[in-house]
């Protein structure tokens, strides 16, 4: 009877639930990004350890901002919460491989590098610190920067072969794992690493940027540790306490942390919008239900002159409201299903939870926006509804 009564005016039942799509399929939706969001930060620093810190030179380029191995040395002697560090020089260089040519980011780094950045490799070996004295000219590439320069190879295929970099022959000694990215803007996937001299001495000379990592004893030290890396390096730049300084020291686990909250309280903000749209539903199923229970005063009368009880009353408009909340819900759910793969650039999630949280709303909303217009129906008396025309 109830479903009856809704397939009777089909106009009225469905812009009684449009707003329990929209709201379901918006919380679908929020918490799919959300969540996307939050894996891709998890993502873009799951390589860096949690006492990392990255010490960056304020004007790229600059003679009188850069940071140097000195720096390091002069850290390593002197800091008592730093148990290790290393240095890497940053710029970019174009890079020609099977037919392709890209302009990737180049790193020069040390051999330890790839252990304190927990960058892995999937084929090959890294370079060892002879490379870097000699200034080999070798290569190790990042997975994506692989495929970019050796898009029909497979990693073993690519070990050994031969790339251009900046008119100079490299070999190609290892292919890393994916990794995501590392202090924020540097992609290690999209990146091409070489040894440290031979990015100074051959490739970026004054062009590239020297930034400085360092391990912390550990997270409770961490504070400390990038005080006293501040303090260090300032006195190894002369630099007097009235000046500015010409690095910064940034803790990463901080960046992921203030990515992490900020993704969640955007997801909070955009759900309760949300859950404002279920509950304004709410209140127009109500009306809808309101407006129901006028017109067919005179069919609940006659139900109950012929012995319908006020339970039988209350469910069957009950029903009517938790139909169309169900209803709703389950259009919601297939809407923010198909809207999910729509929303690649946000890199959104289908999530369970988002489904289970959707669907439990819509359908309390019309338990509980349906009851009292179901309540005030099964307590009509019957033979006043019998009366009303």
């Amino acid at each position: 009877m109830a479903a009856h009564a809704l397939l009777s005016n089909k106009l009225r039942s469905f812009l009684s639930i449009l707003g329990i799509i929209i709201g379901v399929s918006t919380v679908i939706t929020v918490f799919g990004i959300g969540l996307g969001a939050q894996k891709q930060v998890e993502a873009q620093f799951k390589n860096l350890s949690v006492t990392t810190l990255v010490a960056f030179p304020m004007t790229s380029g600059n003679a009188s901002s850069k940071l140097s191995d000195e720096d390091i040395d002069y850290v390593m002697r002197e800091a008592e919460t730093i148990i290790s560090g290393t240095s890497m020089m940053r710029g970019n260089a174009t890079v020609s491989g099977d037919d392709t040519e890209k302009s990737l980011s180049l790193l020069g780094v040390f051999p330890d590098f790839f252990s304190l950045s927990n960058l892995e490799v999937e084929v090959g070996n890294i370079f060892p610190k002879d490379d870097v004295l000699r200034r080999s000219k070798v290569v190790v590439l990042g997975s994506e920067a692989a495929k970019d320069l050796f898009e029909d190879y497979t990693p073993e295929e690519i070990r050994g072969e031969t790339v251009n970099i900046a008119g100079k022959k490299f070999e190609v000694v290892a292919v890393l794992k994916s990794n995501g990215q590392n202090a924020g803007s540097m992609s290690m996937d999209d990146s091409i690493f070489v040894p440290y001299s031979t990015a100074d001495k051959n490739i970026l000379g004054e062009k590239g940027m020297t930034i400085l990592m360092f391990h912390a004893k550990s997270v409770e030290d961490l504070g400390v540790a990038q005080l006293e890396v501040e303090a260090l390096l300032r006195k190894n730049h002369n630099l007097r306490p009235s000046d500015d300084s010409d690095f910064r020291v940034r803790d990463p686990g901080s960046i992921v942390s203030s990515a992490q909250a900020t993704s969640k309280t955007l997801t909070f903000l955009l759900t309760a919008v949300a859950s404002i749209v279920l509950f304004v539903s709410g209140i127009g199923i109500m009306n809808v239900m309101f407006v129901t229970v006028a017109e067919r005063t005179k069919e609940i009368g006659i139900l109950k002159a012929i012995g319908a009880k006020q339970r039988d009353i209350l469910l069957q408009f009950l029903m009517e409201a938790v139909i169309l909340s169900i209803l709703g819900g389950i259009i919601g759910i297939l809407l923010g299903g198909a809207i999910i793969p729509l929303l690649k650039s946000f890199s959104a999630v289908y999530s369970l939870f988002s489904i289970f949280i959707g669907f439990s709303f819509s359908a309390l909303v019309g338990i509980f926006f349906g009851f009292y217009p179901a309540l005030k129906a099964s307590r009509l008396d019957p033979v006043d509804a019998l009366r009303s025309e």
